[in-house]
């Protein structure tokens, strides 16, 4: 009797370790997030094993899909064309809310201390904002002009303080907002910036806003740190003179980049990378690339900016040497390379290429592939080094 009680605790001890096993622990610090669009799910990622840790579906439309994470980088606030936010947790790999909040929205961003979730309109437009625990509501502010006709919000960025600064499209708009206590949000308006922005970006530091101007050749710039001074346009006219090309994909400011003493950013309608100093925000080179850039991301280090392209040249990405300022490498990895991430140290690039259904992991020395790994229709590719930047 005595040897079966002692071989029942051992059995018991056994499930008992089992059971502390799974699931495995681990930080959430190397992971990532990429978005299967046409699932409607997001893949979680390992940078250091550069393996799918998980998929979580049941998200909605991810069609035109963007997401931001949690002060403690433990959760994602995946924003989806539907109007839908899903709170994903990447280290359970669930979903664990979820709220249609609008009939179509392009993105969001999440405050300075992490309580608020902010959400950017098309329709019926406007910005709300939801409690980060909860998803709960707190407050709904309408984009409407001196008209009070409503306007699409883009370019949701956020700001130290707990605020935030977006444009409004057919106003030609951007606006403040002073979230810190949020329902009770405090607005400040700069009217006449430019015809149509259509994409606004937050420089690291928090100081510039930027919006691009889709009517008008240029970009608006608000400097945070001198408010009082107003808008006011940089680049103006850089593509006068020059024949523009028919514009199949909007470049998105949000992979600018700042290396060095510069600013790289895409040109509408052009085969060139914009270079501005960036404290006078005056042009200091262009560099000629393959075709009409999307997105133009520095590695951390600053050394060189990568840069892939609209429809019809979406299969290549080309290297640029920032002292130099011109293309050292152009890489074919696959049809339809929408977005790109590094690793927080910038050892790696991951590609996503949506026509092949596969994530491209490339190393940044050698430019040689490391890895492929399928995925369903990827585009957007989110590391979790992003919970602690601003303006990401």
């Amino acid at each position: 009797m005595k040897a079966m009680t002692r071989l029942a605790a051992a059995a018991a001890a056994m499930l008992l370790l089992a059971g502390c096993a799974t699931p495995a622990l681990r930080g959430s610090g190397d992971l990532g997030v990429v978005i299967e669009r046409a699932a409607g799910s997001v893949q979680v990622v390992s940078n250091s094993s550069n393996t799918m840790l998980a998929r979580v579906g049941g998200l909605g439309d991810l069609s035109h899909a963007s997401l931001v994470y949690s002060r403690d980088a433990r959760y994602v606030y995946v924003f989806g064309r539907d109007g839908g936010i899903s709170k994903v947790d990447i280290l359970a790999g669930k979903l664990v809310a979820r709220v249609l909040q609008a009939g179509n929205s392009i993105g969001g961003a999440i405050s300075s201390d992490g309580r608020i979730v902010a959400a950017q309109n098309y329709s019926p437009g406007g910005v709300k904002l939801f409690d980060a625990d909860t998803l709960a509501l707190l407050a709904d502010i309408p984009a409407l002009d001196d008209k009070g006709q409503p306007s699409k919000v883009v370019g949701l960025a956020d700001l130290p303080g707990n605020r935030f600064a977006f444009s409004l499209f057919e106003a030609g708009e951007i606006w403040v907002l002073d979230a810190a206590t949020p329902r009770a949000s405090q607005v400040t308006k700069y009217r006449n910036v430019g015809r149509n922005p259509y994409d606004g970006l937050a420089s690291s530091d928090g100081r510039y806003y930027i919006a691009g101007l889709y009517g008008d050749d240029g970009l608006a710039l608000l400097d945070n740190w001198q408010p009082q001074a107003g808008v006011r346009r940089i680049l103006p006219g850089y593509g006068q003179g020059r024949g523009k090309q028919p514009v199949y994909k909007m470049p998105h400011l949000r992979g600018w980049s700042i290396a060095g003493d510069y600013a790289f950013l895409p040109a509408i309608g052009l085969h060139e990378v914009l270079v501005a100093d960036n404290r006078s925000w005056q042009e200091a080179a262009r560099v000629p690339v393959y075709g009409q850039p999307v997105f133009v991301m520095a590695e951390p280090s600053g050394r060189r900016v990568w840069v892939n392209f609209a429809f019809p040249h979406n299969d290549t990405v080309q290297v640029i040497d920032v002292p130099t300022m011109q293309v050292i490498k152009t890489l074919k990895p696959g049809r339809a390379i929408l977005h790109m991430e590094f690793t927080a140290r910038g050892d790696a690039v991951w590609l996503s290429s949506r026509d092949d259904d596969k994530l491209v992991v490339i190393d940044t020395a050698t430019f040689q592939t490391r890895r492929e790994l399928p995925a369903a229709n990827p585009s957007g590719i989110f590391f979790s080094w992003r919970a602690g930047r601003m303006g990401m």
